[in-house]
């Protein structure tokens, strides 16, 4: 009976520490995966999180981007950012909507910001000019420009 017990207790701590979900972010002692800055701004981190549920966090869309350009994005089971409008919470990088606007200086100097819905994005375009994308306009906008940061 007790290694039944065992086994079951040592199963169980197996998969819950392998679960497939963000990693909270500590602003002001993380440090991003790819430019190796703390990361301080509530409103432009993101984070990647591994099909074995291993994160990596970033100081801005752009950071992550930029990493993900020599990466497998089938390792990946989460493309996070930050939503703009509600700094701190992460949401889907594929079904989000981004606004680069020179008014909106981002931690790595692409003007970038993320928003969940694409209304908010017009909303703030509105008040400061720029251009809005989707996932994958911007990733190809980010790869082919110079915005994209050097490592």
């Amino acid at each position: 009976m007790y290694k039944l017990i065992a086994v079951l207790v040592i199963v169980i701590l197996g998969l819950s520490s392998c679960q497939i979900r963000p990693d909270p972010i500590r602003y002001g002692s993380d440090l991003c995966s790819y430019c190796h800055m703390t990361i301080v701004d509530k409103q432009f981190a993101a984070q990647l999180v591994t099909n074995k549920g291993r994160t990596k966090k970033f100081d801005a869309i752009e950071c992550m981007v930029s990493f993900l350009k020599t990466e497998d994005k089938n390792d990946y089971a989460m493309f996070l950012i930050t939503d703009f409008e509600n700094p701190g919470d992460l949401i889907d990088a594929t079904l989000s909507t981004y606004l680069i606007s020179p008014s909106l200086p981002s931690p790595m100097g692409a003007f970038l910001s993320g928003f969940a819905h694409r209304n908010s994005a017009e909303r703030i375009r509105e008040e400061n000019g720029g251009e809005i994308l989707n996932w994958i306009q911007l990733k190809s906008h980010l790869n082919n420009s110079h915005d994209m940061i050097s490592h």
